[in-house]
């Protein structure tokens, strides 16, 4: 019976997990396109449980998942409000998975490429002169692994996160190595928003290749470039009239 037991609270915290997670979402992605506004009080938690048909714990967990990401803040007597966008944590994946659902702005999006044409070029430097056999390993299982599925597939896109966080973890850096989340999810949610302007013009497999090239042959300048190379074309990719050219 206290087997039994057990498997029903563990079912029932799972399906708790959910619910808030999910409300959480799609408040997120509210936030984030626009439709709530900042300084926009969000209901309370006896009218959102009722309209929601949730239990008031569920949103509350929600509303904390989303006080964590900077998207919403609580106080006391006033209630829950939307955050302005400079407190948003813009690299938490699921913040930026909610972006990309909705869609986001070229500003953003061009914004994103700014940050990975700061951070790659220079992660790929320091991997070429750091990097572990290991890690050399990693991210060329990665790149077959690209090549094998494709990065039209969520397969190759899995793979392709994997690259660019074994070449972060390659810096040796602990405060570069904490961007690996978040440049992980930038990369995954810009390969599916090429894919859904326009089918890719052209094979962005050899251009990893030739960054693990670089880094496996300890280059930290040719790694520096053609990592620089990648993002650039990387965004090019996002834009369907682009013209590639080196």
């Amino acid at each position: 019976m206290k087997k039994a037991a057990a498997q029903g609270d563990a079912v029932g915290d799972g399906k708790r997990l959910r619910i808030h997670g999910t409300i959480a979402r799609d408040i997120g992605i509210a936030i984030v396109s626009g439709r709530y506004r900042p300084g926009e009080l969000l209901l309370g938690e006896v009218d959102a449980s009722e309209r929601l048909k949730i239990s008031r714990t569920a949103y509350r967990e929600s509303l904390r998942i989303l006080s964590a990401k900077g998207l919403v803040e609580s106080r006391p007597k006033t209630g829950t409000k939307v955050c302005s966008q400079d407190k948003w944590h813009l690299l938490d994946p699921d913040v930026l998975q909610w972006m990309f659902e909705f869609e986001p702005s070229e500003f953003l999006l061009e914004s994103l490429f700014e940050l990975r044409r700061f951070v790659e070029p220079e992660a790929a430097a320091l991997a070429a002169l750091r990097r572990s056999n290991e890690q050399v390993m990693r991210m060329e299982t990665a790149i077959d692994n690209m090549t094998k599925h494709t990065l039209g597939t969520e397969a190759g896109r899995e793979a392709d996160k994997d690259f660019h966080a074994a070449l972060l973890e390659a810096t040796g850096n602990p405060f570069m190595m904490t961007l690996t989340g978040g440049v992980s999810a930038a990369v995954a949610w810009t390969t599916v928003f090429k894919h859904r302007v326009a089918p890719l013009r052209r094979d962005a497999i050899p251009d990893h290749r030739r960054v693990f090239e670089c880094v496996k042959a300890g280059d930290p300048d040719a790694a520096r470039q053609a990592m620089a190379d990648l993002v650039h074309l990387a965004l090019l990719d996002t834009k369907p009239m682009a013209v590639h050219s080196r």
